[in-house]
């Protein structure tokens, strides 16, 4: 049986900054393609990673775990992660719900992301 993603996650590495780009639904089964991201952000080094959320219409715990590891090895490295937005209300309400939202640098602004540490 063949399951088809209903998610993408691209990335970019830019001078300063890595910049994940996820999109559509994410859960459990798309912790692959987010652990694949994780590895290639920190392969980089660079002090900045910009995680692009304002595609995903929906995410689960899986999203949400995968998002406070990256920022547990960000604290860990003395590196920046920076969720772009604007969030889905699902999304939105996740961080609400769990109480995590005090973890995380949200903003809505692409050039303010882009240009964090004064990049």
């Amino acid at each position: 049986m063949h399951w088809e993603s209903r998610a993408t996650v691209q990335v970019t590495c830019h001078d300063r900054v890595f910049e994940i780009t996820v999109s559509g639904e994410i859960d459990y089964d798309e912790n692959d393609l987010l652990q694949a991201a994780w590895a290639e952000a920190d392969d980089a080094g660079r002090p900045v990673t910009v995680v692009d959320l304002s595609r995903v219409t929906f995410a689960d715990s899986g999203l949400l775990n995968a998002l406070l590891d990256a920022w547990r090895q960000h604290q860990a490295a003395a590196r920046e992660l920076i969720l772009l937005g604007p969030l889905h209300p699902t999304v939105d309400r996740l961080f609400s719900l769990t109480g995590t939202r005090e973890h995380f640098t949200i903003t809505n602004s692409r050039s303010r992301a882009m240009r964090a540490n004064d990049i």
